[in-house]
């Protein structure tokens, strides 16, 4: 076990040992997504090609929170690794599998009774809802496949075998993307195609890794005398679960808003704002690797007692994300025309300019966004999951207030500046909260 202990050693080392197959599993994913976009455009048709990108808005959002659950699961897992507390990590998994699982199954049927709602509060167009329910339905029963896949993704994260997650995130989009073409172009199954391909893919995913848990660490795997109730830890996960559950759906909730308010401006200006965050997303698989880096190392040096060394990680990770902040700052600036023109197909565009324009502006913030990624790694590592939480949905709220005042005047520079603005004031309030209180 003491090759992947990471209370020892080089922290510069093992952060980019860590990060790098976490920004390489969030490119693939993001490539696969794309994919998946094209399979069903071109098998399915236009028509399913527009009501899955509606469904995605939806799902999403449950997605979002199951993920961000199983990140703040994570931090328990990681503090308990580093202090080598085997009995309780085994307890531990077994709280948060369980109570994972009945929460995720109530969330599941919940969403299917109120799915037609859902979509008539969205406006679906009555020519897409059928598709878009088919799609969701599988999809929203699936969920309890989805939260196995991030629970066990998010356990081996938290004893850093990132890149066992890799290979099995690999597995499961290249079985995803068979599936796609198996049953959207051979089997004619159109959307619901797509949905099962998805839920298959992510039952394989958690099969996966439950299978490499039991050949590589069967000490982690719960036996029959840790299934029993403890009233303090079971608090403890729920807790977790929900503030970083909470956390990433807000966030997407708030980016639904930005985007409510980037609607008013038409067409052109909804191409452009498209675009971008088909950029940003990119830039952000970086500072959003960096961020889960810091809090497994944090977390385990945290179980360890090692105060000092958690200094040192949120030292390095500062400068280490500062610096790739610059980086992709000067990247997104220079190639900010040629990656708009790219993605929008004309160049010359008046959504183009504004693409160009909004890229840029944004990207002299960036340092900003990747240093806030180590206040949020450095708080959920050490169990102060509530800290980011307030930070996140600050900066979102003010971003949401000031795009739709400002929007309709100077388009999508005001939520770039929106944007920037956020990133500084919740890298000084991170910044306070750590200085009133050190680890």
């Amino acid at each position: 076990m003491k090759k992947y202990d990471l209370t020892s050693g080089n922290i510069t080392l093992q952060m980019i040992q860590l990060s790098l197959p976490l920004i390489m599993g969030n490119i693939l994913q993001q490539l696969y997504n794309t994919i998946d976009a094209l399979v069903i455009g071109r098998y399915a048709g236009q028509t399913e090609f527009a009501a899955i990108g509606i469904a995605g808005s939806v799902m999403n959002l449950f997605l979002f929170a199951i993920v961000g659950a199983c990140t703040g699961i994570s931090v328990i897992f990681s503090q308990q690794y580093g202090m080598k507390d085997m009995n309780g990590f085994r307890h531990e998994h077994f709280l948060a599998l369980i109570s994972g699982l009945m929460i995720t199954i109530f969330g599941s049927l919940g969403g299917v009774f109120l799915l037609p709602h859902i979509l008539r509060i969205i406006q679906t167009p009555s020519q897409l809802f059928p598709h878009v329910k088919n799609y969701l339905v599988i999809i929203l029963l699936g969920l309890p496949a989805a939260f196995l896949y991030n629970l066990y993704n998010s356990l081996l994260r938290a004893i850093g075998k990132t890149g066992a997650s890799l290979l099995v995130l690999a597995c499961s989009v290249c079985v995803n993307m068979f599936l796609d073409v198996l049953f959207i172009e051979k089997l004619r199954l159109g959307i619901a195609g797509a949905a099962f391909a998805t839920v298959l893919a992510e039952i394989l995913s958690a099969v996966l890794c439950i299978i490499y848990l039991r050949i590589a660490f069967p000490d982690l795997i719960f036996h029959r005398s840790d299934c029993r109730m403890n009233k303090y830890l079971f608090l403890k996960t729920i807790r977790y679960g929900m503030v970083t559950g909470l956390h990433q759906s807000g966030l997407y909730i708030g980016k639904l808003l930005v985007q409510g308010a980037v609607n008013t401006g038409g067409p052109e200006l909804i191409t452009a704002y498209t675009a971008t965050t088909r950029i940003e997303g990119f830039a952000n698989s970086f500072g959003d690797s960096g961020s889960a880096a810091t809090s497994v190392m944090v977390g385990q040096n945290y179980g360890a007692g090692k105060k000092q060394r958690i200094q040192k990680i949120f030292r390095k990770s500062l400068l280490l994300l500062f610096l790739l902040g610059i980086l992709s700052s000067v990247i997104m600036y220079i190639s900010a025309g040629a990656a708009a023109g790219f993605l929008i197909g004309n160049p010359n565009s008046a959504a183009c300019g504004q693409a160009k324009m909004y890229l840029r502006i944004i990207a002299v913030f960036y340092p900003f966004c990747f240093t806030g990624n180590t206040f949020a790694g450095y708080f959920d590592g050490s169990g102060r999951v509530s800290v980011p939480f307030v930070g996140a949905i600050s900066h979102i709220s003010l971003r949401v207030i000031l795009s739709w005042i400002f929007v309709s005047e100077f388009g999508l520079n005001a939520v770039a500046v929106s944007t920037g603005i956020g990133w500084i004031l919740v890298n000084i309030f991170w910044g306070i909260v750590k200085l009133k209180k050190k680890n």
